[in-house]
């Protein structure tokens, strides 16, 4: 059965793998064979890449060792639930993209320093969203200049010339999702109008 390189990959490397663990752990052959039952030539066998792995012989060995499986053969990233950022430094603020596939609406955390208070408004084609996750946003959009608090939001056409920043306080943590081609966010919400006023 021909396996996928990723795959291939793993299998091969299972045997050294199962020998760095054992001799990493000061553990025999015939400490492991006792311990799982398994002979001491398949487990050498194994090692050796001359047996092919399998459940009967590696849930043994895992229980053993008391490893999970997936550390035992060094299994290729499949389905792996956790989310690995890889912040980027963009005109001076921490960008942590969420997204991991290209497509219509890209998704980021926005890291701000409080020294960024100097508006300098762009337009883009778009359509942003913004979630203030802490500290305090200044969003000057066209005429506006609003502040908007933790756990609020604000959403705009990026056509109109627009900045974000912080008020100055303190830094400001924000996720934003960006629609390239003017996708909306099904959330519609509204600044209050105590934040709303002309500087």
């Amino acid at each position: 059965m021909e396996h996928p390189p990723a795959i291939a990959a793993a299998l091969a490397e299972v045997g050294p793998r199962l020998k760095r663990l054992r001799t990493q752990r000061g553990v025999t052959l015939a400490g492991l064979a006792e311990a799982t039952g398994i002979s001491k030539s398949t487990l050498s066998r194994l090692e050796a890449g001359q047996r092919r792995p399998s459940l009967e012989l590696l849930l043994p060995i895992a229980q053993a060792h008391r490893v999970p499986l997936d550390e035992l053969v060094g299994a290729p990233e499949v389905g792996d639930p956790r989310v690995r950022f890889t912040p980027r430094r963009v005109n001076g603020r921490t960008v942590l993209p969420l997204t991991r596939q290209p497509g219509a609406l890209q998704a980021w955390k926005v890291i701000i320093p409080a020294t960024q208070t100097e508006p300098d408004p762009r337009a883009h084609e778009g359509y942003e969203w913004l979630y203030v996750l802490s500290g305090r946003l200044r969003l000057v959009l066209g005429d506006h200049d609003l502040m908007l608090d933790p756990g609020e939001a604000a959403e705009f056409d990026t056509r109109l010339p627009h900045w974000f920043g912080s008020t100055g306080g303190q830094p400001v943590e924000i996720l934003s999702i960006l629609g390239r081609q003017g996708e909306r966010m099904h959330i519609r919400a509204k600044p209050r109008q105590d934040n709303v006023g002309d500087r």
